[in-house]
């Protein structure tokens, strides 16, 4: 099945429901499910995820309400490289490889540099960015 991005609202998931106002990382995963269910049902495909969203479990959150309840092929998945932690060039591997795992997939459909400022952009020079993406 190929998926065609007529519809273009995305599902963001830098805001997710919370058992806990307190908790960032108390996501609350039956409500996350049935937001995903309704999307899907409308029509949309496209969810959006970062490695720092909710204290870094914004990811596992995704593989647990949509990757391990839907076929791959039912949905495009984006994430994003966190710049802000990248110190070496070695990082790029390690953080992408840990993205994978935590959102439970063999690939992303988008992958974007995250909050990529002047600074950053700088770093993401430096430490080899732009030919990892490539690779």
């Amino acid at each position: 099945m190929s998926l065609t991005f007529d519809k273009k609202l995305v599902f963001g998931t830098m805001r997710l429901p919370l058992t806990d106002r307190e908790d960032p990382k108390s996501v609350d995963l039956k409500q996350f499910s049935k937001m995903i269910d309704l999307y899907m049902e409308r029509g949309f495909c496209y969810f959006d995820t970062a490695y720092p969203y909710h204290g870094e479990c914004s990811e596992d959150a995704v593989r647990r309400a949509l990757v391990e309840r839907y076929p791959r092929e039912r949905f495009l998945l984006a994430d994003k490289m966190p710049i802000l932690r990248v110190q070496a060039p070695e990082d790029y591997p390690r953080y992408f490889a840990q993205q994978l795992s935590r959102c439970g997939v063999e690939y992303f459909d988008v992958y974007l540099l995250h909050n990529l400022g002047r600074d950053r952009y700088i770093n993401a020079q430096r430490f080899g960015a732009f030919p990892f993406l490539r690779s």
